[in-house]
């Protein structure tokens, strides 16, 4: 599995938003990027180990969404202390909002 890894649901729709993409950088730099599944989720988005630093999980919601979503990107920005340890950062996504936690 990735160090870092995502889960994207579709809440006004009630179900996983399948073919979002994503990518995952650094310090304006492409680590990985990718396409949520079937089930909304990337597991192999990028390698086992990354340095610390600053990272930016960036999801094109614009491809998803299209037009009629408000939000045509959503940057992530968080922090790796330790790169080894699995870092999930889950998006909840509508036409109108979203929000985003540390997951496990």
């Amino acid at each position: 599995m990735s160090l870092v890894t995502t889960h994207v649901l579709d809440t006004a729709a009630g179900r996983p938003a399948a073919g979002l993409p994503v990518r995952l950088e650094s310090e304006g730099k492409l680590v990985a990027e990718g396409r949520t599944d079937d089930d909304g989720r990337i597991r192999d988005l990028g390698p086992e180990t990354l340095e610390p630093g600053v990272y930016r999980l960036v999801f094109d919601t614009a491809a998803y969404l299209g037009p009629d979503g408000f939000f045509p990107e959503i940057a992530v920005t968080f922090r790796i202390t330790d790169g080894a340890a699995h870092h999930h950062v889950p998006i909840l996504l509508s036409p109108f909002a979203y929000s985003t936690y540390r997951g496990s």
